[in-house]
């Protein structure tokens, strides 16, 4: 059943939207709702940063964190359909630099002991966190192979970052990782260019995402919102915003991008669409569109991600209880979510509690932001799910 704006409750959900930031518990949130044909819903509510009376807007630029992930996976796609991508071929062809990582095998000390994994990771592994990689907030051997070698944070968009050995061998095991950066290094490889100049020629000009981009000029850091931190009382701490434009070393495909929310929509949307943008351009193959949708792991499972630095994340589980896999560019749950989100959607989140799903099933997608540290805080969790609930009981 086609969807319109008229199916929605909009009272009900200005009222989640209005009531989330209003006792101070959260910063400023902007939401959306889009079907296949458009935006239907989209609103912004609370202070662009907390204790200050500056309003958040709707074109507010938001750093994505790992909202990056499924615009770089989609990237790749392209490539495998222009036949310049083989996603089972051996990654390190693409990035040389693979070659040079190991196994974690066990510590001399605090020094990891690493061997040659097993098998060579692929493009298909890193695109399902199967290759190996994980995050040193979510995994304590990780945080100590980090901590062992000096390596610099994830965060400084360095080559040096990305560094750490695998944990496992490749395709053993599921574990969220920097997979989607090392995505990155693959495309820079098949194309020979530098990820965001392929990224905007190839998928954010055709999908009129003119918002996106690694790199924030003068006008876009006027527009950011400002990130914060939930400190130790419960407080929230804005941060002080960047002045300067950014000037990354990498373009990091696993959490690079800036965007606002109504430019992510149009992203929601071309899934929703079969691959297709707004002006009715094919950008993916119809049949490259339902493979990827489709769960990758096979007899491997999603599992839940401890928060080993509460500076950084707490402990992360979407839907307890709800089997989960990966497609080759998002989670996606294997029966219908406590929010009325349809068996075999997508959807994933960035670290500052960022949300988004795509259920084409139902022909709607939408999004919940905020800019706060750590991730998965309880009140964002609760308040982006009530916002998706309330989308899903205004459905005919």
């Amino acid at each position: 059943m086609k969807v319109d704006a008229a199916d929605l409750d909009t009272a009900a959900l200005d009222h989640i939207i209005d009531a989330a930031p209003a006792d101070g518990a959260l910063p400023g949130i902007v939401s959306g709702v889009t079907t296949a044909e458009d935006t239907i819903y989209l609103k912004a509510a609370g202070p662009r940063a907390a204790g200050r009376d500056e309003a958040l807007a709707t074109d507010a630029v938001l750093a994505l964190f790992s909202m990056t992930k499924p615009l770089t996976a989609t990237l790749a796609l392209q490539l495998v359909d222009d036949a310049l991508l083989d996603l089972d071929a051996p990654a390190s062809e693409y990035a040389p630099d693979l070659s040079e990582i190991g196994a974690l095998t066990g510590f001399d000390g605090d020094t990891p002991v690493v061997r040659a994994p097993r098998t060579p990771v692929t493009t298909r592994q890193l695109l399902t966190h199967t290759a190996g990689f994980a995050y040193d907030f979510f995994d304590a051997d990780c945080a100590r192979a980090v901590a062992g070698l000096g390596l610099p944070d994830v965060a400084t968009a360095t080559q040096a970052s990305l560094q750490a050995p695998l944990m496992f061998d490749p395709g053993t095991r599921w574990e969220y990782g920097t997979n989607l950066d090392w995505v990155g290094r693959v495309i820079e490889g098949a194309t020979g260019r530098r990820l965001g100049d392929v990224m905007t020629e190839r998928l954010l000009t055709p999908l009129g995402m003119r918002d996106t981009t690694f790199r924030r000029g003068p006008q876009m850091l006027e527009r950011s919102a400002n990130l914060h931190v939930r400190t130790a009382d419960g407080h929230l701490k804005a941060l002080r915003s960047p002045t300067s434009p950014d000037e990354p070393e990498l373009d990091m495909g696993g959490q690079g991008l800036y965007s606002t929310a109504g430019d992510f929509l149009k992203f929601i949307r071309f899934w929703l669409r079969g691959g297709r943008s707004d002006s009715g351009q094919q950008l993916l193959r119809p049949e490259t569109v339902g493979d990827a949708m489709r769960n990758q792991l096979g007899a491997l499972e999603i599992t839940p991600l401890p928060g080993v630095n509460p500076r950084k994340t707490n402990d992360v589980d979407f839907f307890p209880g709800v089997g989960k896999g990966w497609n080759l560019v998002a989670m996606t749950n294997n029966s219908q979510a406590p929010t009325g989100r349809s068996a075999g959607s997508m959807g994933w989140a960035g670290r500052a509690n960022l949300y988004f799903w795509v259920d084409a099933r139902r022909g709607i997608g939408g999004l919940w932001a905020t800019q706060l540290l750590p991730f998965f805080d309880p009140a964002a969790v609760a308040a982006s799910q009530q916002f998706e609930q309330a989308v899903y009981d205004s459905l005919p």
